[in-house]
């Protein structure tokens, strides 16, 4: 049996190796891996990184051929803290609602295009993360205890795995690192609302 290959996603945006099936799939604007379908050095291709759907209009890949290397999440809030936006053309709906969740939450006349929302999340995926309360944060965010990721649903937290998420619980009374970027929690803010795993218990 075929060793697993190094594209599945963290919360904390990293690239691992692991057998679990993700949920979604995704890129980071081309492509990572050489003609051994391994990654060299570099993590992303172009500040479009973005959230898709696992089957879209019959297309078939062969994951990590000769085009963009594929990435998978567990499910699209994991996506969202790794800095991966939804797809504006598998996931049409979707990324429309997001561009207007972050236009309120911006204050601005529009829906802002796909490369303004991609040069700011760049910024903050390579800026330092922040630090909060993980029950000030909104439903679908992401924040870490330590190596533990949790994912905030209804008045508690699941610790996320890469099969799923744990049993729901208060969420910790501590100073938490937020993995998800602040432009994602402010549209999550406004109404942005992610798939997740059947796992996440509904808030």
């Amino acid at each position: 049996m075929s060793s697993p290959l190094q594209n599945r996603v963290t919360p904390f945006g990293d690239i691992a190796a692991v057998s679990a099936r993700g949920g979604m799939m995704g890129n980071r604007g081309g492509r990572l891996h050489g003609p051994e379908r391994r990654l060299g050095r570099r993590r992303w291709a172009s500040k479009a990184w973005i959230c898709c759907e696992l089957a879209f209009r019959g297309r078939q890949r062969v994951v990590m051929g000769e085009s963009y290397t594929e990435l998978f999440f567990l499910d699209e809030a994991v996506a969202l803290a790794a800095g991966h936006r939804p797809c504006f053309e598998c996931r049409r709906r979707e990324a429309r609602a997001f561009a207007a969740a972050w236009a309120e939450a911006f204050d601005l006349p529009a829906p802002p295009r796909a490369p303004a929302m991609d040069a700011r999340l760049h910024a903050e995926r390579l800026g330092p993360r922040r630090r909060g309360a993980p029950a000030a944060l909104p439903e679908g965010a992401m924040f870490a205890v330590g190596a533990q990721a949790f994912l905030r649903v209804g008045e508690g937290a699941q610790a996320w795995s890469w099969s799923g998420y744990g049993a729901c619980a208060p969420a910790p009374e501590v100073m938490a690192e937020i993995l998800t970027p602040p432009a994602m929690v402010a549209a999550l803010r406004h109404g942005f609302r992610p798939r997740l795993h059947p796992s996440a218990e509904a808030g």
